[in-house]
């Protein structure tokens, strides 16, 4: 019998990023001080960690990822009346792209990209933002959804707190990133954004399937 796949999120190091070997994990942490990584049994489990926090899953184990009946109980459903937003990188950086969607019926209300050399993190920070403009702008009282711990605490400090630089390929994105940002301090909102339950509700409805 083969060895079963595992995929390797690397936090920090020379290139943060998840990883289907650990040969290429190891490449990517060597020489970094200080490095964040850990390995996981599926993709969905490394992409939720990635967008996640290192200290949610040091030392964890795999039964420790799981929701127990009680929390399923506690989480309860999604709030429907909501738009859920997500992004895609085919790698890191990568041709990037991000979308919201209508929560209930996955009905596409904007997308934007491909963006060159983009980043997920990047890509769910501009989706966010992207949807409470889109929202004030139609004085909706619907909440926002992200997969994203990182992109909801870079909203919070009203910065993209990426540590990709710009480069002639990648201007227009950081033109974006720019607007993003400015609109954040210049604009209030009332508007909650609500981590998605992804162990309890699955991926999230604005996921682009690219598994």
């Amino acid at each position: 019998m083969g060895k079963k796949q595992k995929f390797y999120v690397v936090w920090k190091g020379k290139h943060p990023g998840i990883y289907e070997t650990w040969e290429d994990c190891k490449a990517a942490i060597n020489g970094a001080k200080g490095a964040e990584y850990k390995s996981f049994e599926t993709f969905d489990l490394a992409k939720k960690a990635f967008n996640g926090n290192y200290a949610d899953f040091k030392g964890k184990k795999k039964s420790e990822t799981e929701l127990s009946p009680a929390e399923f109980l506690k989480i309860g459903q999604p709030n429907y009346h909501s738009i859920s937003v997500d992004a895609a990188s085919s790698g890191n950086p990568g041709i990037m792209e991000y979308q919201g969607v209508d929560t209930r019926t996955k009905r596409k209300l904007f997308k934007q990209g491909p963006f060159e050399q983009g980043t997920n993190n990047i890509g769910e920070f501009l989706a966010i933002v992207h949807g409470l403009a889109f929202l004030k702008e139609r004085n909706s009282d619907r909440i926002i959804y992200t997969d994203s711990r990182t992109a909801m605490s870079w909203v919070r400090k009203k910065k993209c707190n990426t540590n990709l630089s710009q480069n002639p390929k990648n201007k227009a994105l950081f033109d974006l990133i720019r607007r993003a940002e400015n609109w954040l301090n210049t604009n209030s909102y009332k508007t909650p954004i609500v981590k998605w339950e992804t162990k309890a509700w699955g991926e999230i409805p604005a996921d682009f399937g690219r598994k």
